[in-house]
């Protein structure tokens, strides 16, 4: 194997609370990405279990404190000819909306279903809808909630 080939392994949360998803922004000078909307999480740690790497990159990225509730969906896909992502997504729930942004992000909101479709880049849509994660009942009975 050609050992300039690598794998990286991250995790994100789809973060609810009072029925809306946590989205973030990535700053304008992220050279991957730069300006485009997400879900909060990131690569894990050599030895790092999976959801304390989640609860980790959270907390680094918006200062909020989550449950990790379960695994949604895998993806892998490659960000050029010799790096791969495997990508782990994880319903979280939240106890507070309080965010404080890490210097990777410069915006978040919290939205629904409804808008989270018009923020996220193609690729995320794509994987959430394959996935049936719209179709989530977490999603369907809190999004009839407002955001305190």
């Amino acid at each position: 194997m050609d050992t300039a080939n690598r794998t990286v392994v991250a995790v994100k949360g789809l973060v609810l609370k009072n029925g809306q998803v946590l989205i973030v922004q990535r700053s304008m000078d992220d050279e991957v990405g730069g300006g485009t909307w997400e879900c909060p999480g990131g690569k894990i740690d050599f030895g790092e279990d999976l959801e304390t790497a989640l609860m980790r990159e959270i907390k680094e990225e918006t200062g909020l404190n989550v449950t990790v509730e379960k695994l949604l969906y895998a993806v892998s896909f490659n960000t050029d000819p010799s790096r791969q992502v495997v990508l782990l997504t994880y319903l979280c729930e939240s106890k507070s909306t309080n965010v404080v942004l890490s210097d990777e992000h410069s915006s978040y909101r919290w939205v629904s279903e409804e808008q989270l479709k018009v923020f996220l880049p193609k690729e995320i849509l794509e994987d959430l809808e394959k996935n049936n994660v719209f179709s989530l009942q977490e999603l369907s009975i809190k999004g009839k909630e407002t955001l305190v």
